[in-house]
């Protein structure tokens, strides 16, 4: 493979500013259950009278940290008007790019299409600038998916997606968003310990801008595996390898994100946090602050963690 050279990087890694939706209907949706072993099925009944109340509350420990932390938040209320169960994690339906475009994506559940928001893209519109909108929804007609930032993990700085394919990630799909954005595809397959396919590439791998987390173990092809490693130390990527326990417990699930100081924090659920060795929180404290809170029932219910619940803005500011 061609990798780009350090004097054509002009893409950073990490933004301070972040997008998210307040959850109003939040709860265990049926719909994705199927393809996503994270979500906790025996959880549908417990919690189905008080997801949405703990939910919110977890919603609000989480921004009130990283607005404490310094990061620049552009929170959009869902509304209980629509049942969108999943609203909260909104980096599946868009992502935002320095070059000015926004990408909309496929979508594999029907309840997750009407997620889908032009008010939110007009919005931010009046404070970045939007140059395009590619839209890659038609794809849906044909039983084909790309969640997003959830079945893509970006190397922004390289221009790099890693993707491992499952029902909600299509190869097709992701050559068209190759074509579109100019990105290098880096597709392989993961599985858990059942050989039940992983259903997002963001549950099992982190890449900041010099160092990568990423569940090896889950690539079962060892010529896949020696891709995927290949490919992060040829971008000059510290690895830190995490197991299929710890990729259960949602620490892939991880965003790097920095604020408007240029400091950088590592963001991650409290579950994802505890589950990492002492010399693994030692070797990711040297690149970044490490920020948790609790999402137990986001966790549970969702089947998604901290890193879903964030989109990141890189489009210009007006």
């Amino acid at each position: 493979m061609r990798v780009i050279t350090s004097s054509t990087q002009i893409q950073p890694q990490s933004t301070a500013r972040i997008m998210m939706i307040r959850p109003m209907r939040f709860g265990f949706n049926h719909q994705t259950a199927a393809s996503n072993e994270f979500q906790q099925k025996s959880l549908a009944d417990q919690t189905r009278d008080t997801a949405q109340q703990t939910a919110r509350e977890e919603f609000e420990l989480m921004i009130d940290q990283l607005q404490k932390a310094g990061l620049e938040l552009h929170i959009f209320e869902d509304t209980d008007q629509v049942d969108r169960p999943d609203a909260v994690f909104s980096n599946n339906w868009v992502s935002f790019h320095q070059s000015g475009k926004v990408v909309l994506y496929p979508m594999m559940a029907e309840n997750r299409r009407l997620e889908r928001r032009s008010d939110i893209i007009e919005s931010l519109g009046s404070d970045f600038n939007v140059e395009e909108v590619i839209d890659l929804t038609h794809f849906e007609k044909e039983g084909k998916y790309l969640e997003g930032t959830g079945s893509m993990v970006f190397d922004r700085r390289y221009k790099i997606a890693y993707a491992c394919l499952s029902p909600r990630t299509h190869r097709e799909v992701l050559d068209a968003f190759a074509d579109a954005m100019g990105y290098e595809i880096i597709a392989f397959s993961a599985s858990d310990e059942q050989d039940r396919p992983i259903y997002h590439t963001n549950v099992l791998m982190c890449v900041g801008d010099i160092f990568a987390v990423v569940c090896l173990e889950a690539i079962k092809d060892p010529d896949e595996r020696l891709m995927v490693r290949s490919v992060l130390e040829e971008t000059h990527k510290d690895i830190i390898e995490i197991s299929l326990d710890q990729m259960r417990h949602f620490a892939g699930n991880m965003l790097m994100v920095r604020n408007l100081k240029g400091e950088k924090f590592l963001v991650m659920s409290t579950q994802a946090f505890e589950s990492l060795t002492p010399r693994q929180k030692d070797r990711l404290d040297d690149y970044a602050r490490l920020l948790h809170t609790d999402l137990s029932v986001i966790e549970g219910n969702g089947g998604g963690s901290a890193r879903c619940m964030m989109t990141e803005i890189h489009l210009p500011v007006r």
